[in-house]
């Protein structure tokens, strides 16, 4: 005989997952609107495998929270753990380390540990390094998808910086594309422009010399113009941000050598760093050499 109350009970668990469902992939669309069935599919997928890592957190009695990645984490870890760890369940371990945060504060205390943590976290900085690396070389990718690639990833710009600001709108009529904050505190602005989309030529001859192009010299223009509007705003913005914005720097990312391929990518580097001896508080570099630098720096990193 059927249970009435078990029948409601199934009913409800899928009413809720349906609208999950819905609502997530309603955000996913929001904030990917280039996005194919395929993609929100795939978006799914992963929702799926994540959904294994559910926890609930001790301050919001009755909430569940589903963190983002987790899965992908996990995996990683399993693999570290059999390569260089002798631990009986490799699995249940990386379960366990990337479900809490006491597991990971254990491990942040060890020898061992602090050797996965460094592996874990290479992985995902070389893997947001390749995604980058996607965008910028993509001949039709936006600002927009070159500012979401890079948001959360500060560490490609160098160790001087130690996190993101919250705020991008310091100054009314400006928004900064990336607000980086350094080591003292001080502001550090990122300018994006576009990289293999660029319409324009970065550089061009002068006299027998590659030089910048007036479209590299406007988009300095319009670094100068913030650190300009943050001088003279610094008191305002200490008061309410708490941030130093009188000491402020920029650097502006704009373009790529593919986008001048008769061109040799040693010319066009030379070319902005001869720019940039001779502009004060503010750097040009290509997507590309950035994403070169932040290579290098991965590989000076020891696990050991």
């Amino acid at each position: 005989m059927r249970s009435e109350r078990l029948r409601k009970h199934v009913g409800n668990i899928l009413s809720i997952n349906y609208r999950y469902i819905a609502e997530a992939g309603r955000e996913y669309m929001d904030e990917h609107p280039e996005a194919s069935v395929d993609d929100l599919i795939a978006y799914f997928g992963t929702l799926s495998e994540d959904a294994r890592f559910l926890d609930a957190p001790e301050d919001r009695p009755g909430r569940y929270r589903l963190l983002r990645g987790r899965a992908e984490r996990a995996v990683w870890l399993e693999r570290v753990l059999q390569e260089r760890v002798d631990v009986e369940d490799a699995a249940e371990a990386a379960h366990r380390i990337v479900s809490t945060p006491e597991a990971i504060a254990l491990l942040a205390a060890d020898t061992e540990g602090q050797m996965v943590l460094r592996a874990t976290e290479l992985h995902r900085r070389s893997t947001g390094l390749a995604a980058l690396r996607k965008v910028v070389e993509d001949p039709t990718a936006s600002e927009l998808e070159l500012q979401r690639a890079l948001e959360g990833q500060h560490w490609i710009f160098g160790g001087r910086f130690v996190g993101e600001a919250a705020h991008r709108r310091l100054v009314p009529g400006d928004e900064v594309d990336i607000p980086l904050i350094r080591g003292d505190g001080a502001l550090h602005v990122v300018e994006l422009k576009r990289a293999a989309s660029l319409a324009g030529n970065l550089v061009k001859k002068y006299r027998g010399s590659w030089v910048p192009t007036a479209e590299v010299h406007n988009a300095v223009g319009q670094a100068v113009n913030y650190l300009v509007n943050l001088d003279e705003n610094r008191h305002r913005i200490r008061k309410e941000l708490g941030i130093e914005t009188r000491r402020a720097s920029a650097v502006v990312l704009i373009g790529h050598p593919s986008v001048q391929p008769s061109v040799p990518e040693q010319s066009i580097n030379e070319a902005l760093r001869t720019l940039n001896t001779h502009v004060n508080r503010v750097e040009v570099l290509t997507y590309k050499e950035l994403i070169d630098n932040a290579e290098r720096s991965l590989g000076s990193v020891p696990l050991g």
